[in-house]
């Protein structure tokens, strides 16, 4: 919850909002996480499993909340959501080479693995992905992997995915199935140990891809039929632990730097809401709920952080800036 309410606080002050519609954004995100867990701490346990958000009884009531300005550019966000297929995928990522679909070739976004193997063959990277799959295929429910196993892979590459994952590995995989027109995308990211991984009791050591995997299981409301894992042995001869999931199909994302303060008020308490029932789903939501009370005290406790966190993160940027307009940075780099 402190770190959705930072990210909403410097988000308002990117946008351009007063100190007083940040706070009222915040404020407004937090108390509907709380009033969120405290439904949920009052429902049975299978009808908080089956919980879930309608798109378009989400849309009806942007209407109803929002300037039409800002109600038709979430219009626009779910159909651009809607539109991110297999088949916008296959004609954004790939080409046809001798007849055969392969990834394009867009360095550094996306490098096909053919031209970082060098010294392997076209059969043996075939080989050794098709094991890895198998594998993965292997971590799906009956009938999901099925599905994945009527595929046949064809080509894989690497591509830079958003700030959150720098420096970890990602891949996209493409499967054909009946034919050429009937592709699936899968991508393929790095798993590493969870940050809270140090401050717990070591347990017996297994997949942080299973662990990824079975997190998201537990809480969204309906998860991806691909979403599975593997671990692999990288081209630098290192294990890695990775997670499986479909690429693009209707997921879409929030025009964040876009929204005006009701817009955001609003997005922030869908987030709440959202958040709540994922914290539902995973842990004690009653003794969540009785911690959390029914007045302003939680929530104005964390709007004050997210605010003080968003003042130190306006300071650590202008050091960094500074550090770069004064060539400090570029030349510790050069250094490392």
């Amino acid at each position: 919850m402190k770190r959705l309410a930072a990210s909403l606080d410097v988000a308002g002050r990117q946008n351009g909002f007063t100190e007083k519609q940040r706070q009222k954004v915040v404020l407004a995100s937090v108390r509907r996480y709380q009033e969120a867990m405290a439904t949920f701490a009052g429902l049975g346990n299978l009808a908080v499993w089956y919980t879930s958000i309608d798109v378009d009884e989400m849309q009806q009531q942007a209407t109803v909340d929002l300037d039409k300005a800002a109600s038709k550019r979430m219009k626009g966000n779910l159909k651009k959501a809607r539109g991110k297929d297999h088949l916008r995928a296959m004609a954004k990522l790939t080409t046809v080479v001798d007849g055969q679909r392969r990834f394009l070739a867009d360095p550094p976004l996306l490098v096909p693995m053919a031209d970082l193997a060098a010294g392997h063959s076209a059969a043996e990277i075939v080989h050794e992905i098709g094991a890895l799959l198998r594998h993965y295929a292997a971590s799906l429910e009956h009938g999901h992997r099925e599905l994945v196993r009527s595929y046949r892979f064809v080509d894989i590459a690497r591509k830079v995915v958003g700030v959150g994952s720098v420096g970890t590995r990602c891949w996209v995989v493409l499967l054909l199935g009946r034919d050429h027109d009937d592709p699936l995308f899968l991508q393929v990211k790095e798993a590493q140990p969870s940050v809270l991984a140090a401050h717990l009791v070591a347990r017996t050591p297994r997949s942080e891809g299973a662990r990824v995997v079975a997190g998201q299981r537990i809480m969204q409301a309906s998860s991806d039929i691909f979403l599975g894992a593997q671990s692999a042995v990288g081209l630098d001869g290192q294990p890695r632990d990775f997670y499986v999931r479909q690429l693009h199909d209707w997921k879409g994302s929030a025009l964040v730097d876009a929204m005006e303060p009701s817009t955001m008020r609003l997005y922030g308490q869908l987030c709440g809401w959202t958040l709540a029932r994922a914290h539902a789903r995973s842990g004690d939501r009653i003794a969540i709920s009785a911690y959390l009370g029914d007045d302003d005290t939680f929530a104005q406790a964390v709007t004050a952080f997210a605010g003080a966190y968003a003042d130190l993160n306006e300071k650590d940027f202008a050091r960094f800036a500074s550090a770069v307009e004064s060539d400090q940075f570029l030349g510790q780099l050069h250094e490392v």
